[in-house]
């Protein structure tokens, strides 16, 4: 089956459907992982976008049942220059695209993904529209008609409809006992990783994972150790709801940040945040500690940043800066109890290196 992708710009990419049938939109970025496509297609931050990865082989060690990120798919659509047909891992159990056809995801493969990539680069994020359906004169019209990705609220789509814990054996009911564990954290869930709550777990940490609309009220009533905001997709500016929600709890429990949780942290205290040219998306973002000035190697997956000299203004220490582009990567605040990374410390995928941000973050609830 043939398949288009269409560009804001008028740009056409044609090639062929790995995927489900039909039409999808959303803001093309894309990531420069050479792997972890599975937990990149199950990473709710990236709601609401089509997802190039740029490295031009995708799907050779498939897909298993014990990587996913969320409980389904979250790419609005896949782009790839060449998906391997027949995996091979002990592992796998599907091919990708059976995993995409299976979970209704619109995807593309056989185009120029180096061209595409730089044509991001050059522009900057743009909306874009997959189809197989329509020809692409017709896609484009559709999709000047479509709300962009800056104007809708993904987090509200992401986050679980109920609160549920996690612990040593995974998900459970939230009425499960919390005997043998040596604390309690509560996780606002904007979006996050089921990896965040495993490394935790191997800690010994119960975490109680709450909608992101749960009032501060009901989080401080739980008596948690502490609070992790979590990652998830779009605009920290438009969670304006949550951000209060964060203001009334800092200075009552630690609190950590990770990703748009650190910019949501950062917003309640004053800071500002803008949007990036194309982001940081993929496994290999250099990260330099400005207090011991220790370099290390990040996975990311954002679109917005924090305003440097904002973060200063709002009685924050920016702890990390991003090697690249000098962009603030964590803050600080011990006299409140509050740590933050931009980066993603759970990985998943990506290198290990920044694990033990939950160490730290286990020594402030003493």
């Amino acid at each position: 089956m043939n398949a288009h992708l269409v560009l804001m710009d008028g740009s056409v990419f044609s090639g062929e459907s790995i995927g489900a049938p039909g039409h999808t939109d959303g803001e093309l970025v894309f990531n420069t992982g050479m792997t972890g496509y599975q937990e990149v297609l199950t990473d709710p931050s990236y709601a609401g976008q089509i997802v190039l990865m740029t490295y031009p082989l995708v799907g050779n060690y498939g897909l298993n049942t014990e990587d996913h990120e969320s409980v389904r798919s979250q790419v609005a659509g896949f782009v790839v220059r060449e998906a391997c047909d027949t995996p091979s891992n002990w592992r796998a159990r599907h091919a990708l695209h059976d995993y995409l056809a299976q979970n209704k995801v619109v995807a593309i493969a056989g185009i120029d993904t180096r061209a595409l990539t730089l044509k991001v680069r050059e522009h900057g994020v743009l909306m874009g529209t997959l189809t197989t359906d329509e020809t692409p004169e017709d896609a484009l019209h559709r999709l000047q008609n479509a709300p962009a990705y800056d104007d809708q609220d993904f987090v509200y789509r992401v986050t679980t409809p109920a609160p549920y814990k996690w612990g040593r054996y995974g998900m459970e009911p939230f009425d499960a006992p919390d005997t043998g564990y040596a604390r309690r954290v509560a996780i606002l869930d904007c979006g996050v990783k089921w990896n965040i709550p495993r490394r935790l777990a191997t800690l010994g940490i119960r975490s109680y994972v709450l909608p992101a609309l749960t009032p501060a009220n009901e989080i401080l009533d739980l008596d948690p150790d502490g609070i992790l905001l979590s990652p998830g997709p779009g605009d920290p500016a438009r969670l304006q709801r949550v951000v209060d929600t964060i203001r009334e709890l800092i200075g009552k429990k630690p609190i950590a940040g990770i990703c748009l949780g650190h910019q949501l942290l950062c917003r309640a205290l004053g800071a500002e945040t803008f949007k990036m040219k194309f982001g940081h998306r993929g496994c290999n973002q250099p990260v330099k500690h400005l207090p011991t000035g220790k370099v290390t190697i990040t996975s990311q997956n954002h679109g917005y940043a924090v305003e440097p000299e904002s973060v200063r203004q709002a009685g924050l220490e920016i702890t990390h800066l991003n090697l690249n582009d000098n962009t603030v990567e964590g803050v600080a605040n011990p006299d409140l109890r509050l740590m933050t990374l931009q980066y993603h410390p759970e990985a998943a995928p990506g290198p290990w290196d920044s694990r033990p941000f939950f160490d730290q973050f286990l020594k402030m609830t003493d």
